[in-house]
């Protein structure tokens, strides 16, 4: 089978792509596995390549990255052939809706020196401009070409976990920190607009990152609140939301979650 080894959040080569693509080098800057490429002949220039590579187990794909690109609108790019641009269906927001009062260089402010690990990036697509078989066909994609689990628990909520080219075949019973960053795709009912979620491991506690993003500046999703702290974020790209879901520091790990044990013995393959 081919095999999903590089998933890529393509950006417009503008300048608000390339502030955004350095505040998010400069927020992941302690994060060990990601590595930034500069663009040739432009040292000391925003943009380049970031790149996060799976550090564990040796060899597990896809690897997930961050550039530039000769592209309208930016979208997530799949090196099987296959790319998920944005959409938006033709309804008006509701205005009683703030815009996200929180930008990428108060978000990399705030956090400086405090992320540590990507857990996942993922996209959110409306279901209401996304059919049920136009999502059966963009989860094949993905299913068909790496490991991906059902959330246990039943939501929309499919996760890509990187394998080995052995457990592509067969499939995980290794369970070990460091098969990050997943990729989770979710078949959306609330959204009018498509989604990009990055979802980061910090050293900070519920009550710390409570403080760094009071309401209206972050908040809580039910039945996750011990779990991680969520700060929408103004992005620069019209039909596009941006969130960060801030995961609280863990001092009892590893967890289930944190392994891939629950979501590949409770949740099952997708084949």
């Amino acid at each position: 089978m081919d095999r999903l080894c590089e998933i890529t959040f393509l950006l417009p080569d503008d300048p608000a792509s390339r502030t955004f693509l350095d505040e998010l080098r400069a927020l992941l800057s302690e994060v060990a596995y990601a590595c930034f490429t500069a663009p040739p002949g432009a040292a000391g220039r925003p943009g380049g390549r970031l790149t996060l590579t799976p550090p564990r187990p040796v060899g597990a794909r896809p690897v997930t990255a961050f550039e530039l690109a000769d592209v309208d609108a930016p979208e997530v790019a799949l090196d099987t052939g296959h790319s998920i641009g944005v959409s938006e269906a033709a309804v008006a927001h509701d205005t009683a809706v703030p815009p996200p009062s929180v930008t990428m260089a108060d978000l990399t402010r705030r956090m400086a020196g405090h992320v540590r690990r990507v857990d996942h990036t993922g996209i959110n697509v409306p279901a209401c401009v996304t059919s049920p078989a136009q999502w059966h066909g963009l989860r094949t994609v993905f299913s068909s070409a790496s490991a991906m689990y059902r959330y246990p628990t039943g939501e929309d909520w499919p996760f890509v976990l990187p394998s080995t080219p052995a457990e592509l075949d067969a499939d995980i019973d290794e369970f070990v920190v460091g098969r990050e960053p997943r990729f989770e795709l979710v078949h959306d009912p609330w959204l009018t607009r498509t989604l990009w979620q990055f979802a980061l491991w910090t050293d900070l506690t519920r009550t710390e990152l409570e403080r760094l993003f009071p309401e209206p500046d972050g908040f809580t999703l039910p039945g996750l609140e011990e779990v991680f702290r969520v700060v929408p974020v103004a992005g620069p790209w019209p039909g596009l939301d941006i969130r960060f879901d801030l995961c609280h520091r863990i001092d009892d790990g590893p967890s289930a979650w944190e392994t891939g044990e629950w979501l590949v013995t409770e949740g099952g393959r997708i084949r």
